[in-house]
This record gives C-alpha cells, structure tokens and sequence, in this order.
C-alpha cells in the first residue's frame, strides 16, 4: 500500500481563493481585511517568513504593513508600537515575528498584542478560548493541519491520535483540536518512555518536534493518517520533515509531504484569522 499524498499546495490555493472572494465581499461593504507584521532584527530565515506572509496577504486582496525595525530596538518602543497597531481600526490582525532578540521578553510583547487581533492564536487568551471551546483565534499550524484532515473526508470521532510533541505553538493546541473533534488523543514528548508503543495504536499521528526520522515505518499502524509539521534541513540540506516519509508512506494511508505539506497552510490559516477577525469587527459596528 502506498499512502496518498495531502497536497498542502493544492489545499492552500483553495482556501486562498475563498479569502479572497471573502474578502472582495467585505471590501463591496467597505472593510479592507488588515494585517500588520512586525518584524525586528535580521534573523534570515524570519525575513524570508515575513516576506511569505506579506505576499500572500497582498495576493488574496488583504491589506498588509510590514514594520520593519533594526535588533537594537528596545522592548518599551516594540510595546509602544504594538499599543498603536492594537487602536488602529485598519489593521486587523497584529503578527510579531519570532524569534525576538534577546533582550525583549517575547511573552510580554505576545501578552500586549489584543486577543481580538491575535490573529497567530498565541495569546494566552486565544489559548484560553481554545482549551474551554470558546471562540478565539486558533494557531495556524494545528488549524491547518486540521483543514487538511477535512479535506480527506476524516472522521476524528472515536478515533485515537498521537501527537509526538507539546509545543505552545503546535503539540498543545494540536491535541485540543483534536479532542473537539471527539478524537482520543495521546501527546507524546522527549520524556515518553516507548514512543513506538503508543504510535502503533494511532489511526492519526503528528509529528511535531523538529528532529528527523523520529517517526519511521515500524512505528506506524497500516492504514494511519500521519501529519508532518518537522522542518529539518537533511545531509545534503535539502528540507525535510520529522518522519521518514520514504518509508511511511508504505504503511500510513495518507501523509503530508515536507516541503508542500503543512508549511503553506500555515501561512494560509493566517490568512484566514485575519478575514475571520475583520468579519468580527464589521459585525460589532452594526
């Protein structure tokens, strides 16, 4: 058996195009959709996540400001500007890119962005929303990852997940998804003992640790879904994920390739906050 593929790609162009006919709707109401991404220092790779992010805001019609600021700038101006994107009424959803340099406390400046624009879900707020059920903004890569077991036709309910990590920004938030969807869910982490134990018994598994080939065919179930959120560079650099897909993919029954996989939902999702946070807006004024 070989695993089909779930084409991030594809998925993703999708959901754009449905930003951005959503988008046109508001703009016909006289709401332009707005992000702003702040970004300080010039870590290359946050650059790069940057430029992603404002091309696909712009692609799909959004309004989107990019607030570029050298790595000296102090944590006091970053909250000061924050405070101003947060009562600006054009901008919709607030995103400062991580990693922060060293000396700003990135909880602080994350804790000053309005749950209402926390379009990145990271607040403690949208977390909040998200353990009790509540609305809220939800990460974007679990809530891609979601969108992906939709487009297969998936049913969580009674089903038994395994989340192999418990990141803030992808394993926590993963299994809480998960299990609102009625799903059985098991997180793992790099003290879980028998991995391969727990993997076996899983109809869906994601892999979310950021370290090669931690998921390999003897560990999975036949027939089991398994998402894979690893971004990891192999012996001759090119990308790569977080499980063996060579070898999965002759055992699960779909999986998400790495790179064209998760990755570009990511960016989608954040799209999709965004507008999400815009209609919220529009329907507060009326």
């Amino acid at each position: 058996m070989t695993a089909q593929r779930i084409d991030g790609n594809a998925l993703s162009q999708q959901l754009r195009a449905q930003v951005a006919a959503d988008t046109a709707a508001l703009k016909a109401q006289g709401l332009i959709p707005g992000l702003a991404v702040v970004l300080v220092g010039d870590n290359p790779a946050s650059q790069v996540y940057v430029r992603n992010k404002v091309k696909a805001c712009q692609d799909a019609g959004l309004h989107s400001v990019l607030e570029k600021y050298e790595a000296t700038m102090s944590e006091a101006d970053l909250l000061a500007r924050v405070e101003a994107l947060n009562n600006d009424p054009q901008i919709h959803g607030i995103l400062v890119q991580l990693p922060l340099p060293a000396h700003i406390d990135a909880q602080k400046v994350i804790e000053a962005i309005s749950p209402a624009k926390d379009v990145d879900g990271f607040h403690i707020a949208s977390a909040g929303a998200l353990m009790t059920g509540m609305p809220g903004f939800w990460p974007c890569t679990p809530y891609g990852c979601m969108k992906m077991l939709e487009s297969i036709g998936y049913k969580l309910r009674g089903k038994h997940a395994v989340v192999i990590g418990r990141s803030n920004i992808v394993g926590k938030p993963m299994a809480l998804m998960l299990l609102q969807e009625n799903a059985t869910v098991t997180i793992c982490h790099s003290a879980t003992p028998d991995l391969k134990a727990h993997t076996l018994q899983a109809d869906v598994i994601v892999a979310a640790v950021g370290k090669r080939n931690v998921l390999t065919a003897d560990m999975v179930k036949p027939g089991a879904v398994v998402l894979d959120v690893g971004m990891n560079r192999n012996e001759e650099g090119k990308l790569c994920g977080d499980v063996d897909f060579e070898g999965v993919s002759q055992v699960a029954s779909y999986i998400t390739p790495v790179p064209g996989g998760v990755g570009p939902m990511t960016i989608t999702m954040l799209l999709v906050n965004t507008l999400e946070s815009a209609k919220r807006a529009l329907s507060a004024q009326h």
